[in-house]
């Protein structure tokens, strides 16, 4: 046993650990000087680079902070609350009541006209000098000019060949998908404006913001080349900026839309908020044409078309399994018909393109029918159209 100098006896196995405890700091001390000479350790900060007229110019990345939705936490003892109060526990409801109050006002419906200057939540600043819409005509969506038979047909040479062309068409890789984020929340609604002259898609997401993204831009060597024209004096980054605006014009999901038949410039946007607007980019507005009366009813639209013969007659469905017919010439809040044709939710529907008044539904029962509007029988809640057919699916 060893015996310190002055102090008492140790063990063994004390002596044992305390030599361990030594070895092992002068290893650690050791391991600390290498990786200094190695480079590896904590270097001094450098000094900043002095600039040089070569070196090319970026664009600093402006950092937004995320803001919580959750209210701010403050301190009940700094306020003279006793923890495990009664005080105490009034306070925590109150706090917990005001934060769903605040999150059921974001989801209310608002009734009033919206500017698309001040709806803008991403993108380029909306104006009327850069509307996209402003001299484009409408053209027949979904309708095929030509088939494979067709260009194998074809005698004219120069027209063959611009068929060819058009058949061998790709993808557009004017930016990486990844980039091309149109909406910030999930789409729940796309699709093509029907002009000849621009390649716009428009999305509807899950909180109500609609995106539009110019699918027309330069191609990506012609940008390259600018680029690296441009990169000599810093004025430009390397990569393309996809065209992208995104305007909030609804509080709650935009389920469905539709691009007026009879003006080009009209967007008609359905949502889960109770409201059908139409986006007017003409104007730069986006006005509701429909909304129940009570602004609390919850009566979730899912699709909307209005007829091609009557430019004036909107049609709706709702989550609840209503039909609707309203007058886009009253006032938005004065339904003509509501008729309610399923007992679960109404997914989609269409008007036939060329008899308007026949009219087919998809619900959630799993079921397709088909109904002729010219036929309409019973009275309130029990009127109908007449029902020309229907059809389960009990695969699904």
């Amino acid at each position: 046993m060893a015996v310190t100098k002055g102090g008492p006896q140790l063990s063994e196995y004390e002596q044992q650990r305390q030599e361990k405890i030594a070895k092992n700091q002068a290893l650690l001390q050791q391991l600390q000087l290498d990786a200094v000479q190695t480079g590896l350790g904590p270097k001094s900060k450098p000094k900043a680079a002095s600039s040089s007229a070569s070196q090319k110019r970026k664009r600093a990345v402006t950092k937004v902070k995320q803001e919580e939705n959750a209210p701010r936490r403050t301190s009940a003892r700094l306020q003279g609350i006793v923890a495990d109060s009664e005080v105490a526990r009034q306070k925590e409801e109150a706090d917990t009541e005001a934060f769903h109050e605040q999150q059921k006002a974001k989801r209310q419906r608002m009734s009033e006209d919206i500017n698309l200057t001040d709806a803008v939540v991403n993108g380029r600043t909306w104006n009327r000098a850069g509307n996209w819409l402003s001299a484009v005509g409408p053209a027949n969506p979904g309708e095929r000019t030509f088939s494979a038979q067709d260009v194998k047909d074809t005698s004219d040479k120069e027209l063959r060949e611009v068929r060819q062309r058009m058949s061998n068409l790709q993808l557009w890789e004017g930016a990486e998908p990844n980039r091309i984020k149109i909406t910030p929340e999930r789409i729940y609604s796309l699709g093509f404006h029907p002009n000849q002259d621009k390649a716009l898609v428009f999305a509807g997401d899950k909180l109500g913001n609609l995106g539009l993204f110019d699918a027309s831009q330069t191609t990506p060597d012609q940008v390259k080349q600018e680029a690296d024209d441009a990169d000599e004096d810093g004025d430009v980054d390397d990569e393309l900026e996809p065209a992208i605006t995104t305007f909030k014009i609804h509080t709650r999901t935009i389920s469905a839309f539709q691009f007026n038949p009879h003006d080009s410039n009209a967007l008609l946007t359905a949502s889960y908020d109770s409201s059908i607007r139409k986006l007017d980019l003409a104007k730069g507005q986006a006005i509701e044409i429909y909304a129940p009366s009570d602004r609390s009813a919850d009566h979730p639209i899912s699709g909307v078309e209005i007829s091609r013969t009557n430019p004036h007659l909107l049609h709706f469905t709702t989550l609840n399994g209503a039909f609707g017919l309203h007058d886009l010439r009253t006032p938005a809040h004065e339904t003509a018909e509501l008729m309610y044709l399923s007992d679960k939710k109404i997914g989609g529907f269409s008007l036939h393109p060329a008899h308007p008044h026949i009219l087919a539904t998809a619900s959630l029962d799993r079921t397709l029918r088909i109904w002729d509007l010219r036929r309409l029988t019973g009275k309130g809640d029990a009127r109908l159209p007449h029902q020309l057919g229907e059809h389960e699916s009990k695969l699904s």
